[in-house]
């Protein structure tokens, strides 16, 4: 690089924090079909996205995956659940057996190792002031079941309340609406509660020669789910007694897990990767109040099944 360009450069240093990102994946290439969120200094970020309609031949908007993401003597365990696909996990069984105990420390256990779910969307980024290359364009984004009871909220609001708002669906490109996506800092984890919908509108007040672009930019989703992206219930298994120890033999208990909370921090990373992603460690240490009612719910359920 020339020494004109470099003082041009000079305070910027998106590309080496790229390589950083790099670095902390193990290496691994970031992938660019994804939008993540950033927060400033103080921990608040702030962003404006469009969710984007199902792709063509697919019958949802959005992806969901289960997954597990925790630490045990023989390393970390961070593996998509075959529960995605509506068959036996051994994780699951195991936790259901270790609930089912009776022992609190066998309890705590379970809690650590329940699972998380995720989501993943098309969306177009309207505003990104962290990022502005990235407003005008189409990504994949992950998120939790927070913003996803916000999506569903719109979708199918509470009939009960005392003026209820009329429904609307948040991936329709003309009468859907843009989602101003708050962060916050809570006790050290980052909060989507202030997030919310704009009035319906057409998305960026486009043309439909506009809106086509856009539709048509969008990712499939349904690669998220595809076989290849889950191991069999022998290699999962084998790969749980590697990290818990050879004690851990799972139960064939069968099970359907209630919701749970999105998990901490980012979502961005892919569900399967060489070193375990920022939120685990903080997940392996707390519970949150919401995540404790959902396991105490699941839990109930798998007792009354038995």
């Amino acid at each position: 690089m020339a020494f004109a360009d470099l003082k041009k450069k000079s305070g910027s240093f998106a590309n080496l924090t790229k390589e950083i990102e790099k670095m902390s994946s193990g290496g691994k290439k970031v992938d660019e079909r994804f939008w993540k969120p950033q927060v400033d200094k103080s921990g608040n970020g702030f962003a404006v996205i469009r969710f984007l309609p199902e792709s063509e031949g697919a019958d949802l908007p959005w992806a969901q995956v289960w997954s597990h993401a925790f630490q045990g003597p023989g390393g970390w365990y961070i593996e998509n659940s075959l529960t995605t696909l509506g068959q036996k996990d051994p994780v699951s069984a195991l936790n259901s057996s270790l609930w089912n105990s009776g022992n609190e420390s066998d309890k705590d256990i379970a809690r650590k190792q329940k699972r998380k779910l995720s989501y993943y969307s098309n969306i177009y980024v309207v505003k990104d002031p962290l990022n502005p290359e990235n407003e005008g364009k189409v990504f994949l984004y992950k998120y939790g079941k927070r913003i996803f009871d916000k999506i569903m909220a719109k979708m199918q609001p509470n009939e009960n309340d005392y003026d209820p708002e009329p429904a609307f669906n948040p991936f329709d490109l003309w009468k859907g609406a843009d989602f101003k996506l708050k962060i916050k800092q809570v006790a050290g984890y980052w909060n989507y509660d202030d997030s919310s919908f704009t009035t319906p509108n057409v998305l960026g007040s486009f043309d439909d020669a506009k809106l086509e672009e856009i539709y048509t930019s969008t990712h499939d989703l349904a690669s998220f789910t595809a076989a290849d992206q889950f191991k069999t219930y022998e290699e999962l298994d084998a790969r749980l007694k590697s990290v818990l120890g050879p004690k851990t033999a799972a139960m064939q208990i069968d099970e359907s897990l209630e919701d749970e909370s999105e998990g901490r921090g980012s979502f961005n990373a892919p569900d399967i990767t060489p070193t375990a992603p920022a939120w685990t460690e903080q997940v392996s240490t707390s519970t949150s109040g919401t995540d404790e009612d959902d396991t105490l719910s699941y839990f109930a359920k798998l007792a009354e099944e038995e």
